[in-house]
């Protein structure tokens, strides 16, 4: 197929969607919630963190940088055409291309993108910003010129590319955040490749072509739409039977093998690594959890090596490692990471020392406990039934309780309604400064709700560190406080299993399912 001729069909995927946003929609935006008051995931990615909301969105926006599609972790363009930082790394001026129009005509200046940062960087009151920690270095953005915008930082930053080259950072009108800082979480307006087109609750979403995207003869398809659903079986059903040509997120082995022996050679599969962890976000302001014995005496009762064996073919989670990726540039040493609470490999001597700290704390037959998780199954039910096993092992009774997605993103970030519950932690890079500003005092990430200020010391340190090696102490230092501390705990790192039919054409998977969503190179073969 020639390239003039890519891409003027729909092209059908199916993503996993842990509860449908309770919206309905008309031709141009959706309409208002029943209910909001922090409790429905939203459209807004700058106020979510769940992929229920970047896979759907994510076509409809441009951000100012991406990572490039075909080359993680390189850091691209997308509307700013170039860029430049000053000699003292203090301040980063960026070009905006000429050109970029929003779906409702208006052309897409320095003035929208100001306006996105500044709310993204400093809320209004009433308004969530998930990352804003992200930019602590950052004192203020500036827009001399309807081309130009300037942002100044207070210290020099390693991280401040990366982060401006965040999915999540999309590129809203000023005049309706003007309007309502709020607008997004219900409405959709964007300069992406496509537009959007209709959505019905739990069953689809949909976008179409958007004729005046600014990169010539993009994007390739006519448009695109995701089936719903979070169970893994129907997902994979829609791959078998063709209704579906890509699942984005990850399949486990098991379907994966049965997919390739049904469909042969009309089937690719994209192996990853993944930016992401499985683990268990601990209540420390509530009893018996404020007591470090008993966050030990969790940690030591998970076989982690056995966990990996046994759920990466069922789940895709494999890994045993620290806060930061394993093998990555700034990931804890295996040898050092053996020497932390649960991270041993001698399972009856961790679960010994479990039993000794239970009691120490005044619990010798153990307590009673709620697991809160999200009703997904992949991987987060399976990852808690293994968990709540192991935790029978050494006295603690736990009783593992999924809910919607909703319910699950309020007890966890707004309310702290838990004792535990699972706690994922996905990012769209490898970077420290996005990955572990959930350990940091007050972060809305921060489930656990901990205040430690050795551990909000070094995040500031390693954020305004250019010396790798000076970082990388800072970076190691921390990991290993939070996890000596246990005030969170790790799990399993995940692996990513893209599955989709040969006729896809022009998609990488890179190492989560956030960056690469645009969809605007993909295409269709006839075959």
């Amino acid at each position: 197929m020639a390239a003039g001729d890519r891409g003027r069909r729909m092209v059908c995927f199916v993503v996993a969607f842990a509860v449908a946003l309770a919206l309905a929609v008309p031709a141009v935006h959706a309409a208002d919630t029943p209910r909001r008051g922090g409790v429905l995931p939203s459209l807004d990615p700058h106020q979510e963190s769940t992929f229920a909301t970047i896979q759907l969105v994510a076509p409809l926006y441009s951000t100012l940088l991406q990572t490039d599609p075909y080359d993680y972790p390189k850091i691209i363009g997308d509307a700013a055409s170039e860029w430049k930082i000053s000699p003292d790394g203090l301040t980063y001026t960026f070009k905006i291309r000429q050109g970029i129009r929003f779906h409702d005509g208006s052309p897409l200046t320095a003035v929208d993108v100001k306006a996105t940062y500044d709310k993204l960087l400093f809320p209004p009151d009433g308004t969530r910003s998930v990352r804003k920690n992200s930019y602590s270095a950052v004192t203020s953005v500036e827009a001399p010129d309807p081309s130009t915008v300037v942002f100044k930082l207070k210290f020099p930053s390693a991280s401040l590319l990366v982060n401006l080259a965040s999915p999540w950072n999309v590129i809203y009108p000023k005049k309706y955040l003007d309007k309502d800082p709020n607008y997004f979480m219900k409405n959709v307006m964007g300069s992406g490749p496509f537009k959007f087109k209709s959505y019905t609750p739990g069953a689809s979403f949909e976008g179409e072509r958007n004729p005046d995207y600014f990169v010539k003869d993009r994007p390739y398809l006519n448009g695109y739409k995701f089936f719903i659903s979070t169970e893994t079986s129907v997902r994979a059903a829609a791959i078998r039977s063709g209704r579906a040509y890509i699942e984005f997120r990850d399949l486990p082995l098991a379907e994966v093998e049965a997919i390739k022996k049904q469909l042969g050679d009309k089937v690719a599969v994209q192996h990853t690594p993944m930016t992401g962890q499985w683990g268990i976000a601990i209540n420390n302001t509530v009893k018996p959890f404020s007591d470090e014995r008993v966050r030990k005496a969790l940690t030591l009762g998970l076989d982690r090596y056995t966990m990996g064996r046994v759920l990466y073919p069922l789940t895709s989670l494999k890994d045993v490692g620290g806060l930061l990726r394993p093998g990555t540039e700034f990931a804890m040493p295996e040898a050092e990471l053996q020497k932390l609470p649960g991270f041993g490999t001698d399972m009856d001597k961790n679960r010994a020392e479990a039993k000794k700290l239970l009691a120490e704390a005044g619990y010798p037959n153990g307590f009673k406990v709620v697991l809160k998780n999200r009703n997904v199954k992949l991987p987060y039910q399976d990852f808690a039934v293994f968990a709540v096993q192991e935790w029978r092992k050494i006295g603690i009774q736990a009783e593992q309780r999924p809910e919607e997605t909703a319910a699950w993103f309020a007890d966890g970030r707004d309310t702290g309604n838990f004792e535990l519950i699972v706690a994922p932690t996905v990012e769209a890079s490898d970077d420290p400064d996005i990955f572990l500003r959930r350990y940091t005092t007050g972060d809305p990430q921060n489930w656990g709700r901990f205040t430690d200020p050795g551990v909000d010391d070094l995040f500031s340190r390693q954020a305004r560190a250019l010396d790798p090696a000076e970082r990388r102490k800072a970076i190691l230092q921390l990991q290993k406080t939070v996890l000596e501390h246990v005030y969170y705990m790790p799990g399993l790192w995940w692996t990513r299993s893209v599955v989709h039919w040969t006729k896809v054409k022009n998609y990488v998977a890179p190492p989560n399912h956030y960056a690469n969503q645009k969809l605007q190179d993909v295409w269709l073969s006839e075959d």
